[in-house]
Formats: structure tokens, C-alpha cells, sequence
């Protein structure tokens, strides 16, 4: 099993993203007893050297959903701040979410199409009104329709018809790839400080 997990200092202050690198390597080394592989997929560095804004963690094994479940909220680093001696505040908040990283593609198949013969009105002379030359196709598994009348022969307008069909399908699957990005980008925003699921300490 994989799941991914998506860590964010979201809008905080630098100190945040120090406390992402800690927590990372923690979370990689809990992990590891629970011998889980880890792997961070894509990271987005912080302004000091060896920090993070955010890292999406690809982790793989038998208990891996359980072990995210465990890493999923608000963590909280407790530790005085690196850069500033006198900040008094030493609880640094960074939000784990899992999430979905690629849009499931749909296979298209001529299979699973139904194609029906149906007539047209409007202009095109006496066959396209007497013949059945149009065609109204549907994709089952996800039920989209299609009809096209514009050839007078039903063999290409059923070519036309799988045509769109297809189209349609990547363009759906396009918009699904474009709204899991931005549910990704959603969780920079959701860190909640205070009340933390976690809390690590050097």
C-alpha cells in the first residue's frame, strides 16, 4: 500500500519550516521501525538552508495508511527558535495531510460504447430525413452522451461520435489532474496552530 502525505509550514514564519525539516526526519525514522519505505516525492525549500516549506512524502508498506493516519493534523515542534534568541514562543506548528497525487485515468474502449441510429430533422436532403444516419453515442461507465448528424453517412458520424467521446474523456480526466493540484496547494492554508494531534521535542 502507498499513501502520500503532504507536509506544510503553510504561511508561518520561518521557524516553521525548521520545524518541518525536524519533523520530517522524525516521521522518516518512525517509519523506518515500523519498516515502512519513505521517499519525498517533491519539496519546497525554506529560506534558511536544510529547512522546508513544504515535502509531499510518499510512503510505502504494509500498515502505511494506519502509520499516516497517526502523522495527520497539526504537529507541533517544541523548541526555542534558532534564529531569534528572544522569542519567547517555542511551540512551531506545521500541518500533515494525506492526499490524492495523481487523477485516475479513464480507459477508453469502443466497447463501451453504445451506439444508436436515430434520425435528425432540419435540412440535408431526403436521405438524411428518411435514413437513420445520425448517432447517439454512450459511454457506460461514465455515462456521457454524445449525438452527431453532421455527415450523411452513420459510419462517419459514428467515427465523429467516438472521436468527441474520447475528447471528452481526456478533457474530464485534465480537470480532474488540475483540481487534485489545487486541493494541494488548499493545505498550505489549512494549518491550524494550536491543539495539535502531535507534538515532538528535540
Amino acid at each position: 500500500m502507498t499513501v502520500h502525505l503532504l507536509l506544510s509550514a503553510g504561511r508561518g514564519p520561518q521557524e516553521c519550516a525548521w520545524a518541518l525539516a525536524r519533523l520530517l526526519r522524525r516521521l522518516e525514522a518512525d517509519a523506518a521501525r515500523h519498516e515502512l519505505e519513505t521517499h519525498r516525492a517533491e519539496t519546497v525549500p525554506g529560506e534558511r538552508p536544510g529547512t522546508y516549506r513544504s515535502v509531499l512524502v510518499r510512503i510505502t508498506g504494509a500498515d502505511a495508511e494506519t502509520f499516516a493516519a497517526s502523522w495527520t493534523g497539526t504537529l507541533c515542534w517544541q523548541a526555542p527558535s534558532p534564529y531569534r534568541a528572544s522569542a519567547g514562543r517555542k511551540n512551531w506548528y506545521v500541518t500533515a495531510r494525506p492526499c490524492q497525487v495523481d487523477a485516475p485515468r479513464t480507459a477508453f474502449a469502443e466497447d463501451d460504447v453504445d451506439v444508436v441510429p436515430c434520425r435528425t430533422g432540419g435540412p440535408g436532403g431526403q436521405h438524411r430525413n428518411k435514413a437513420s444516419t445520425a448517432v447517439r453515442a454512450t459511454h457506460r461507465p461514465t455515462g456521457i452522451v454524445v449525438v452527431v448528424d453532421t455527415e450523411r453517412q452513420f459510419s462517419l458520424n459514428r467515427r465523429i461520435a467516438m472521436r468527441l467521446l474520447r475528447e471528452r474523456l481526456e478533457r474530464d480526466d485534465e480537470a480532474a489532474g488540475r483540481a487534485l493540484v489545487a486541493a494541494r496547494h488548499r493545505v498550505h492554508d489549512e494549518l491550524v496552530r494550536g491543539n495539535p494531534t502531535r507534538v515532538e521535542r528535540p
